[in-house]
């Protein structure tokens, strides 16, 4: 599948400013005029969800507050998202906005860690994104390594893990062994790389943020996962920092309901990957600049990834047609058993190639790519064979050594005929061809609207450096929090449309 989503500029480091702290960043002045001017633009936006945490968000937000003035060398801003708490957090909130300079409160009326996340970094006009729990379990000395690699335009997302060799962990048994089996799920069944996809320890960049974010659906716990997940499926570079953390102990989080809605998400998320449903492109970074997509004289584009994966492919088709003439030769003669496996191995030969070294994904032209396939394996077969019976023709009575030679010739040559006829005449680049986008031309239509959406919500949603903001609403809001409708009828109709 392959989308269009605008790109993104290459990663710079974000320009140079006075360390400004946010107590004289509202009057600080605008050189050549006397007095206080606009309020210095924050560099930082670190928001801390909180659902009924009237006791601990006060000593929280205050202890991050002190750590940022004393530490932090841009301007910052923390952004108390409420999460529709019943209790007295949103009164809290307020009073924090009100008494420390940069701190403002989002009040949302749904619960939701993504979706407070969602709602407030699309609003943000920071260059970079940040959150963390209430809590404050991990320690806060590893917040600005966590976002220095995002300011200095080496990485697009941060995390910090417990999980790293160095970290250093205190918490109970079953949330450890629940943590790295959760993890360990995410590398078997979505072969992610990252190391802890839980910690509520992140950031991101906000020109990142603005094209990833829409393709996130959940808005929950699994919101971190499905973001890293797409992210790295997307060649985005994920920066991991080693924390320091201490468990909570009176943490509310239901850890049954939110394993099993995590697996869930995992279950959905691999089979979009699987379906060719996600709106990703390619499996290498699709924004802003990349070497892997540099052009190099006399190189074709993507060359050498697709060799690689031709070959592999290659491999496991061998591997299969073994495994198969095994099974049909108890039953069958040799010439009618090693027919269906060499057919079987070359139908999957030809779907695995088609997914995996040359990125063609969805059912748009499967069968007419199956019957090219077939006539790629007999042009093949037919060089192998021929080549056989040119060399008993030659010496009717060769040796096993004449054979074998002649054999792994021919396979060779048949081997790169067969690729050059995958990559010129089944699966040539059509890039840069509009026609025949199938449902990409919906995903792109999709990643437009919600694109605008946040465009929507980013005007709404501007804040002085103190003082409650409330949550954005209106058209934006209804258009980027209906998105899960308007996808599913996108799709509907264009599987109709097929």
């Amino acid at each position: 599948m392959r989308t269009n989503l605008g790109n993104l500029p290459a990663r710079r480091h974000l320009p140079v400013a006075a360390a400004v702290h946010p107590s004289d960043a509202a009057t600080r002045p605008t050189p050549g005029t006397p007095g206080p001017s606009a309020p210095v633009a924050p560099v930082l936006d670190v928001v801390v969800p909180v659902y009924n945490e009237e006791d601990g968000l006060g000593p929280g937000v205050r202890r991050l507050h002190a750590h940022l003035t004393d530490t932090f060398p841009y301007p910052f801003r923390i952004t108390v998202a409420d999460n529709a708490s019943t209790d007295r957090t949103p009164a809290i909130a307020a009073r924090l906005a009100e008494e420390l300079p940069g701190v403002v409160s989002v009040r949302l009326e749904e619960k939701g860690r993504g979706r407070a996340l969602r709602t407030v970094w699309t609003a943000s006009d920071a260059p970079v994104l940040a959150y963390m729990d209430v809590d404050l379990s991990t320690d806060l000395n590893a917040l600005l390594p966590l976002v220095a690699p995002l300011i200095s335009g080496h990485s697009d997302l941060a995390i910090g893990s417990r999980l790293a060799q160095s970290s250093r962990v205190v918490r109970g048994a079953k949330r450890e062994f629940i943590s790295r089996a959760y993890n360990l799920i995410l590398r078997g069944s979505l072969a992610a790389h990252f190391s802890d996809a839980q910690c509520g320890f992140k950031a991101i960049r906000s020109d990142v943020a603005q094209r990833l974010l829409p393709m996130v659906e959940d808005s929950s716990w699994f919101f971190d996962t499905e973001m890293l997940v797409l992210a790295e499926r997307a060649g985005l570079r994920i920066h991991e920092v080693p924390v320091d953390w201490v468990d909570d102990p009176n943490s509310s989080v239901d850890i049954v309901r939110t394993a099993t809605a995590d697996l869930r998400g995992v279950w959905r998320v691999g089979r979009a990957l699987a379906t060719g449903r996600l709106a990703l492109d390619r499996l290498r970074r699709p924004f802003g600049e990349d070497p892997r997509d540099r052009e190099l004289p006399g190189v074709p584009a993507g060359l050498a990834r697709q060799l690689v994966g031709f070959c592999a492919v290659g491999v496991l088709s061998t591997a299969v047609y073994l495994v198969l003439y095994f099974l049909f030769r108890h039953g069958l003669d040799s010439q009618l058993a090693n027919a269906l496996a060499l057919l079987l191995s070359a139908l999957g030969n030809t779907a695995a190639n088609r997914r995996l070294t040359f990125g063609v994904r969805g059912s748009a032209r499967a069968v007419r790519h199956q019957a090219q396939g077939l006539v790629v394996f007999a042009i093949g077969l037919a060089l192998t064979s021929g080549s056989l019976a040119a060399l008993h023709t030659a010496a009717p009575h060769p040796a096993h050594r004449t054979e074998l030679a002649v054999l792994v010739a021919a396979n060779l040559a048949a081997t790169v005929l067969r690729f050059l006829l995958f990559r010129a005449w089944l699966f040539p680049d059509r890039a840069d061809s509009g026609a025949d986008c199938g449902a990409d031309c919906g995903a792109d239509s999709r990643a437009g609207s919600r694109a605008e959406a946040g465009a929507g919500l980013r005007a709404g949603f501007r804040a002085d450096d103190a003082g409650t903001v409330p949550a954005p609403d209106g058209p934006a809001l209804a258009a980027f929090q209906g998105r899960d409708d308007h996808d599913d009828r996108d799709d509907h109709d264009l599987r109709s449309a097929r």
